[in-house]
C-alpha cells in the first residue's frame, strides 16, 4: 500500500514511520523544512516528495496538518478526486485551545465540502500521538486500545481499518461525517486529559458495553 504523508508534524512524522515499519511505502510531503521530510524518510526507509508527487498513485493519503494550513495544502494536493484521505486534523485555533467550528457543523463535514469527491475518513484525531510508539510495541497484546473513526464512505473503511490495525489499535466505527461535531470536542478532552494530567501523555481508550 502506497500511503502520501501530507504533513510533517507530530502525527504525520509518527504514523509515517510506524507504517514504513510495516512495510507500507510511505512518501512524506508538506514542511517549511525539506530537510526534515529528507530526514524522516531516511530514517524511516520512505521517501520524501511534494504534496502532488505523495498524492499521485497513493491508496490513501493522511491529512495532518494544522488547521490554518488546510486551504495551502490542499490546493497543492488537488482535487484527491477517489483517494482515500484520512483526516486527523482538529479545526483548531492558531493557540491550538479552542475549536473553529461547531456545534453545527465540524472539520470532518467542512473538508467533505472541500473535496467532495475525494473518500474521508476521520481518525487518528482522538489520539496523542505519543500513544503510538509504546502501542505498537504491544500491538499482539489484547484487549488493543480503540481508535474512533468516522466517515460516510463504507468501501473506503477497510483501507483505513487495516492501517488502523497496523499501529496496533482497534478500530472503532462512530458513525457518518457528522459524528465530527461531537468527536472534534471530545479529541479536546482527550488532549487536557494527555497533557494537563499526570503520568505523561500516552494516553489511550477503550469503550466496552457489558453484558
Amino acid at each position: 500500500m502506497k500511503i502520501g504523508m501530507l504533513g510533517s508534524g507530530l502525527m504525520g512524522a509518527k504514523l509515517g514511520a510506524l507504517w514504513a515499519a510495516c512495510s507500507r511505502d510511505v512518501t512524506f510531503a508538506y514542511s517549511r523544512d525539506r530537510a526534515k521530510l529528507d530526514r524522516l524518510a531516511q530514517r524511516s526507509g520512505g521517501t520524501a516528495g511534494l504534496v502532488a508527487e505523495a498524492v499521485a498513485g497513493a491508496d490513501a493519503v493522511l491529512l495532518a496538518v494544522h488547521w490554518s494550513r488546510i486551504g495551502d495544502v490542499l490546493d497543492q494536493a488537488g482535487d484527491l478526486a477517489g483517494k482515500v484521505v484520512l483526516n486527523c486534523c482538529a479545526p483548531l485555533n492558531d493557540g491550538n485551545d479552542a475549536l473553529v467550528l461547531g456545534p453545527e457543523t465540524s472539520g470532518a463535514e467542512e473538508l467533505s465540502r472541500m473535496r467532495p469527491d475525494a473518500r474521508w475518513v476521520s481518525c487518528f484525531n482522538t489520539s496523542p500521538s505519543e500513544s503510538f510508539d509504546p502501542v505498537f510495541a504491544r500491538k499482539d497484546t489484547a484487549p488493543r486500545p480503540h481508535l474512533m473513526l468516522y466517515d460516510d464512505d463504507d468501501g473506503a473503511k477497510e483501507t483505513v481499518r487495516a492501517l488502523i490495525r497496523d499501529i496496533g489499535l482497534d478500530p472503532l466505527e462512530a458513525g457518518g461525517l457528522t459524528t465530527g461535531r461531537f468527536a472534534e470536542p471530545f479529541a479536546m478532552v482527550t488532549a487536557v486529559l494527555a497533557y494537563g494530567q499526570p503520568g505523561g501523555p500516552a494516553l489511550t481508550y477503550r469503550f466496552d458495553k457489558l453484558r
